[in-house]
């Protein structure tokens, strides 16, 4: 190999040297140490055609060479060549033996990358070198520069994760008894029916295009797909095949708790009233379709407004409405047109905490009784600014009222004197641990309790939940 690199150094050598007629160029030998040295040196006296040469020949002897990668990617990049440049990084960030070599290397893919008017591969070259960050002047430096790629980026892409162990996955009832406003009935629910244990998995993606932005406003195009799966414990299965007996009815599948839905939507967003409040409005259209069991539920056309105040330098306050058409519906219980209205007040306070309070009312109208509801939902969150050893801190409370001025029920079925109204109360506490990440994706643990009341016993339920998931840090 030694032969080699003497005779490929030697040529790079006499291609680089001028020519005399009278006076032959005497053969010079290098080793691999002092060739990488040449090579950097002629890098830094800007003789970037050498340095080309010189890796070359230095790549011949050893193609996992990672230094003489990064030499010929610093190379390509003043003679203006940034994709060539990208490639021979990305090589050097894969030979390289240790973080400091693929830090550095991936450094200057990202920065090729935007030279080369590729911001989402410089994104993603930028979370590799926050894998081999080596302190957190370097994070947050990363962190910086990824907010910058996102406003420069016309695509954005998120993706949440979450595996949820708990013990009512089907957001069954407490009772297998059937009890209408306290009075029981020979009515026993079947195994879908009741609460069953297990773990929910959770995978939300969204994807959007920017197509038009200015200094007041911002047009974008966006894709959602949500999949919730269910997995039933062992206990679950036995408790639900205990019922199915009792019940005459089949055991439940898996498959008959899993839900989705995708959805298209356009934004358009702009400033609104006086500069000095940093007022914003956005108009919005969406097109999806819900699926529950593995059957589609129905189609929807929503239509989405919003507008948002600063009202001082620490509070800022948004309303929000909706309307939604539902068609093409899988039966009556699924139809319906859904109105909503929502105001929510954040406010930062003197320690760097931040206190929100929110409200949203919903109106459901359908041609189905049992699904004709009004609800009102209370929430009041609470986030810590400063983090509790390795993990920062939310907290919520939420309360929610839902009315049904007639709903049928019962056995045999009948309609309910009062309708049917539902109570909730849950809690969660949130914590994030972003010391703990990965390529800037760091893990989330939320424990969720509460339950729900009901004059009907088949909506009477109580859930604990504890969810692991993933959230990005920048």
């Amino acid at each position: 190999m030694r032969h080699t690199l003497a005779a490929a150094l030697t040529l790079a050598l006499l291609a680089a040297a001028p020519v005399a007629a009278a006076e032959p160029t005497p053969e010079q030998h290098l080793s691999l140490e002092q060739g990488r040295l040449l090579a950097a040196h002629s890098l830094g006296t800007g003789k970037p055609e050498l340095t080309l040469d010189l890796t070359r020949a230095l790549l011949r002897a050893d193609r996992q060479d990672h230094l003489a990668w990064y030499l010929r990617a610093a190379a390509q990049a003043q003679l203006k060549s940034p994709g060539a440049g990208r490639r021979s990084a990305a090589r050097a960030y894969r030979f390289a033996p240790d973080s400091a070599g693929k830090f550095r290397a991936a450094q200057l893919a990202a920065r090729l990358a935007v030279q080369d008017a590729r911001p989402t591969l410089a994104q993603v070259w930028l979370r590799r070198t926050a894998v081999h960050a080596p302190d957190e002047i370097s994070e947050k430096r990363i962190a910086a520069d990824y907010k910058v790629l996102r406003r420069i980026n016309p695509w954005s892409f998120q993706l949440r994760g979450e595996l949820k162990p708990s013990n009512n996955v089907n957001n069954g009832a407490d009772s297998t008894l059937e009890v209408i406003d306290g009075v029981p009935t020979l009515g026993r629910f079947g195994p879908r029916s009741v609460a069953l244990e297990g773990t929910v998995g959770v995978l939300d993606m969204s994807l959007s295009r920017r197509l038009h932005q200015s200094r007041t406003s911002l047009t974008t195009l966006s894709a959602r797909g949500y999949l919730q799966r269910v997995a039933l414990s062992s206990d679950a299965k036995a408790k639900a095949a205990t019922l199915a007996q009792q019940s005459g009815t089949t055991v439940p599948r898996n498959s008959e708790f899993g839900s989705t839905y995708g959805e298209i939507s356009l934004t358009h967003a702009f400033a609104a009233g006086p500069p000095e409040r940093q007022g914003s409005a956005a108009l919005g259209l969406s097109f999806g379709t819900a699926w529950y069991g593995g059957d589609k539920s129905y189609d929807l056309v929503k239509l989405t407004a919003r507008r948002s105040w600063q009202l001082s330098a620490r509070t800022g306050l948004t309303l929000d409405g909706m309307a939604e058409q539902r068609l093409d519906a899988r039966g009556p219980s699924q139809d319906g047109e859904v109105f909503g209205l929502g105001a929510r007040v954040n406010r930062k306070l003197l320690n760097g905490d931040q206190i929100n309070l929110s409200v949203a009312l919903r109106d459901t109208r359908s041609d189905h009784v049992n699904t004709s509801n009004r609800t009102a939902t209370l929430r009041l969150g609470y986030q810590f600014a400063k983090p509790l050893g390795p993990a920062k801190i939310s907290t919520g409370l939420i309360l929610g009222q839902t009315d049904y001025p007639q709903f049928i029920a019962g056995f045999p079925a009948r309609y309910l004197p009062d309708g049917r109204e539902d109570t909730s109360l849950y809690a969660d506490v949130n914590l994030f641990f972003e010391e703990y990440d990965y390529a800037g994706f760091a893990p989330t643990l939320r424990l969720r309790a509460g339950k729900k009341d009901s004059n009907h016993s088949r909506f009477q339920s109580r859930e604990l939940s504890l969810s692991l998931g993933i959230q990005s840090k920048f």
